[in-house]
């Protein structure tokens, strides 16, 4: 009786996930989808909880009590602009967690036979490419490590040896009997430590999106091997759910950028290792940077009958979202077409920008992608670029040597005035210049996002008609 109501909740608590994973595919439903989501945690918990023995329960018990304080008061203090980090720090939890696990399960020899013992391989060697990798991603996504791609020399070819070492350990740790195989699955943890780090290490910054979607789907795969070797029905789905939705996002946000996905995860698969790209002529700077003021923005967005923003990384950072839709309700009230711009990969985690514009309750019908608006910029009066760098880059389309060559963008230059609101000139997440900010029709306003857009937002409604914008 037990056994059934476990796996009556079970197979509740998995269709709500997947009811949570098809909320999420769109902003106006992705409430709903999160509080599914929660459901079928909270009944797989109880579910696990009532059938543990009284020895387990107490323990576990504890763990969710302390676990759920300190995730509850990282929910309650992380920044928006900390989201990208967080993340990929919380996927690092799911592969040491595995490693853990793995281990545990190995040492206590609850069953036997090879198919168990490649269970825990697989779960271990998943767990520590996970675990490191995202460590790494962390520490490249808070600024501790630097976005440039570290391509060693032959890195191909060194990932190969790493790889076909871990296998040739997994056979000598099947061979074994007992716990003899325990330095195999030590060496072999060390081994794919190893092999996560490199593969994030040689990954550049404007693809970083792109791996922590990468590294949630590990993280999936990670758990549903978990399942396997725990024999749990429900982890294996859950797993195999994260892991699958994870890459088939990658690939999207891929496709979307014109790479290819082996591109990203090996970081310029294909291209010559350790070489340093040729200098580029294409893309070097030509003529002045042109600034901008305040008064002479607001003149432009009053009198522009088309509009169109560009929200990027720095409007996180300077949290400006909730002025930007205050603007853009005083510009729609006065009879602009507002619109904004979102690329696949603005921001530093999928989705970021619009989160945060769904946070400042910035109407849906209004957030268009990248495909559905870039042919409308050549009619745009004005567009604003709020803290973008790399996704507005025309080097993208010109410059060969560039890391994002090839990666598709949103043409701001085609559009009669653009104006790049950044606090200085440095270079983006990618490292590479931007052309754009030389091009005649770009103008720059230097300065912290959120104060410029106070002063924007304080003019347009000096000179907005009463009530507008209300």
């Amino acid at each position: 009786m037990e056994t059934g109501l476990r796996t009556a909740a079970y197979i509740a608590a998995t269709i709500l996930f997947i009811l949570s994973l098809r909320g999420l595919s769109s902003q106006v439903t992705a409430r709903k989808g999160n509080i599914y989501g929660m459901l079928g945690m909270g009944i797989a918990i109880i579910a696990t909880l009532t059938c543990s023995g009284l020895d387990a329960f107490v323990p576990i018990l504890i763990a969710l009590v302390v676990g759920g304080a300190i995730g509850a008061r990282m929910a309650q203090t992380v920044a928006m602009t900390a989201m990208p980090q967080l993340v990929a720090l919380l996927h690092s939890f799911v592969g040491l967690a595995a490693v853990l696990v793995g281990f545990a399960t190995y040492l206590a020899q609850t069953k036997t036979g090879s198919v168990f013992e490649i269970e825990i391989f697989v779960d271990v060697f998943i767990g520590a490419i996970t675990l490191t990798g995202s460590i790494l991603a962390y520490l490249k996504l808070k600024g501790s490590v630097s976005g440039r791609p570290l391509l060693l020399p032959g890195r191909h070819l060194l990932n190969l040896v790493l790889v076909t070492s871990a296998v040739g350990l997994g056979y000598l740790f099947v061979q074994g009997t007992g716990t003899e195989g325990l330095w195999q699955l030590i060496a072999m943890s060390l081994i794919a430590c190893v092999l996560g780090a490199h593969l994030v290490a040689a990954i550049g910054g404007a693809d970083m999106p792109v791996v922590v979607s990468m590294l949630n789907s590990y993280s999936g795969w990670t758990a549903s091997a978990a399942g396997f070797m725990l024999g749990n029905d429900l982890l294996i789905v859950t797993g195999a759910l994260v892991g699958s939705s994870g890459a088939i996002l990658s690939i999207i946000m891929c496709r979307a950028m014109n790479r290819s996905i082996w591109n990203v995860i090996f970081g310029g698969f294909g291209s010559d290792s350790g070489k340093s790209p040729a200098p580029s002529t294409d893309a070097a700077p030509e003529g002045d940077i042109q600034e901008t003021q305040v008064d002479e923005v607001v003149e432009r967005l009053a009198a522009a009958k088309s509009v169109v923003i560009v929200p990027g990384y720095g409007m996180a950072v300077a949290r400006a979202q909730h002025k930007v839709h205050e603007m853009t309700e005083i510009l729609r009230d006065r009879g602009a077409n507002v619109r904004f711009a979102i690329h696949p990969v603005a921001g530093r985690l999928p989705g970021h920008m619009n989160v945060l514009l769904a946070e400042a309750n910035v109407p849906y019908d209004i957030v268009l992608e990248m495909d559905e608006i870039n042919d409308d910029l050549p009619d745009t009066d004005v567009v604003l670029v709020i803290g973008a760098n790399d996704i507005v880059n025309p080097g993208a389309e010109t410059d060969e040597s560039s890391p994002i060559y090839g990666m598709p963008v949103l043409q701001v230059w085609e559009s009669r005035f653009v104006v790049i609101m950044k606090r200085s000139r440095a270079t983006g997440y990618a490292g590479v210049d931007n052309p754009l900010f030389y091009r005649d029709s770009a103008h720059m306003l230097f300065g912290d996002a959120g104060t410029s857009m106070d002063g924007i937002v304080a003019e347009l409604r000096a000179m907005a008609p009463a009530g507008a914008g209300a």
